[in-house]
């Protein structure tokens, strides 16, 4: 029988809460924040030490947020506002970050015939303080470096290499470890050691990758020894997918703000058989929508509006909040083992572990490392304080970048968007380093207010209370003048 008030039983409507609307129940513990294991799955098959992403946005991940993610444990996951080809170079920038031994192909070499003045400028451009130098057939004749050149730039420029390089080279094999490298490094003085097959150039190992592995021993590596990395493709570039996927990306992200679209759930499928790394969906915000891809997702991606800088809710009178809408996923996600990423809204630590407990695997922030020195955004100065650009992916000058199918809309000539996001400007914040330290520091305590040591254990044991608005006044700093912040919180998030 159908209904005699079809519109007004629409007002018979379900509550939906968000980080402010619920706090964590503090429970019996001995749990201390430093014990605290935050290690967890970001897809079926892809772990990290942290649970921790970067958002795909073109003012928060590229390489180097990437590889300042992967080295503190985390994820970063490339934006696609870029071409395929600058696309595979970030991937492989990533990959090449923290390798034990650079790979012959990726090691700048000198000849012996060319100018002092040329390498020079070579090792400029290439961003190394040194190179071995080879001949035609690969054989390591010797090492030319910085402190070999300088006493040549002003008289000596036109000389050739081989008047300047270091003939007696230490090279070691391809079966060294770093240990062994070190030490070898340290009885001779060195900086480099080139790798040799029978005297052929195999590879290069450097004290710097050498010290940038031991500084960063809970990075998050894969199999390889390389850092990993993810890397947004949008919902119908089955060729953007097939290149990442190519050069080396970890995990795949189907970037789409509204991912419960039949047509973007059949093209994702497509992709997902075309590509043997990890494919994750989203953003879906409903259990419906994550019904649809579970049985063939890695991951899943969760959140319809929730960013800083959406606008989706207010545009488009649709969205989900965010607390509800992690649960709704997860609830199915788990009947398959398959991993919840919540993606926007968070503001603070606390909020991030609060996603955790709605059963989220992990947390992709963008406004919180916007503003750190690795971010891509261009810094501006207002009223003497440093700021970082950032902007959503819906906005205008994003769209107008590429990121235009991610809200399924096509550029038409003549034609102007319909944003789903704006432009802003975030506090400069100094090094991703630190905020991640902050972060996670903040996420262990929680788990030590629950009593739960590991990840999955605070899923299982954490409950939430229900909070008032004045509860929510009666939680941060009031009735006081801040004179000094402190690192992780601020009255204006």
């Amino acid at each position: 029988m159908e209904s005699d008030r079809p519109f007004s039983q629409k007002l018979d409507v379900p509550e939906a809460l968000t980080f402010d609307d619920v706090l964590l129940r503090p429970k019996e513990s001995r749990v201390e924040p430093d014990d605290a294991d935050v290690s967890t799955r970001v897809s079926r098959n892809v772990e990290l030490n942290i649970p921790i992403l970067s958002a795909a946005m073109d003012t928060v991940t590229e390489s180097d947020t990437a590889i300042g993610m992967a080295r503190e444990g985390g994820l970063g996951v490339l934006h696609r506002n870029m071409d395929i080809e600058t696309m595979v170079a970030e991937i492989e920038r990533i990959k090449r970050a923290d390798e034990l031994m650079i790979d012959r192909e990726n090691v700048v070499t000198a000849s012996p015939e060319q100018t002092i003045a040329e390498v020079d400028t070579m090792m400029g451009r290439e961003g190394v303080s040194g190179a071995p130098v080879v001949d035609d057939d690969d054989t390591v004749l010797g090492i030319i470096s910085g402190t070999d050149i300088r006493p040549y730039l002003e008289v000596g420029e036109s000389d050739e290499v081989r008047e300047a390089m270091t003939d007696e080279v230490i090279t070691a094999g391809v079966d060294i470890g770093a240990r062994d490298a070190l030490e070898l490094m340290y009885e001779y003085k060195i900086e480099r050691v080139p790798i040799v097959d029978d005297e052929t150039l195999v590879g290069l190992v450097t004290m710097q990758g050498l010290l940038q592995r031991r500084e960063n021993q809970d990075a998050a590596h894969d199999d390889d020894g390389q850092l990993i990395c993810g890397a947004a493709v949008g919902p119908f570039e089955t060729d953007r997918a097939t290149a990442a996927d190519d050069a080396g990306a970890d995990v795949l992200f189907i970037d789409c703000a509204h991912a419960h679209n039949l047509n973007v759930i059949e093209s994702a499928r497509e992709i997902k058989e075309a590509v043997t790394a990890d494919v994750v969906v989203g953003n879906v915000g409903t259990s419906e929508a994550a019904a649809e891809v579970v049985d063939f997702a890695d991951g899943i991606k969760v959140g319809i509006g929730p960013g800083s800088i959406c606008t989706t809710r207010v545009v488009t009178g649709a969205g989900m909040p965010q607390i509800t809408a992690v649960a709704e996923v997860a609830d199915v996600a788990a009947t398959e083992d398959v991993p919840v990423i919540a993606d926007g809204g968070i503001r603070y630590s606390g909020d991030a572990i609060k996603a955790i407990a709605a059963g989220a695997d992990a947390v992709m922030l963008g406004s919180y490392f916007a503003g750190t020195e690795e971010a891509p955004g261009r810094v501006i100065t207002m009223n003497g304080k440093k700021y970082k650009q950032y902007r959503g992916m819906g906005s205008v000058g994003a769209m107008k970048s590429g990121s235009g199918d991610r809200y399924l809309k096509d550029e038409e000539e003549g034609e102007e968007f319909v944003p789903e996001g704006v432009e802003a400007a975030t506090p400069y914040k100094g090094t991703l380093a630190s905020e991640l330290h902050q972060l996670v520091g903040g996420m262990r305590s929680g788990m030590g207010y629950v009593g739960a040591e590991t990840i999955p254990d605070f899923k299982e044991r954490s409950e939430f209370v229900r909070v008032s608005a004045a509860g929510q006044t009666e939680g941060h700093p009031h009735d006081v003048m801040i004179t000094d912040e402190a690192p992780n919180y601020s009255p204006d998030s």
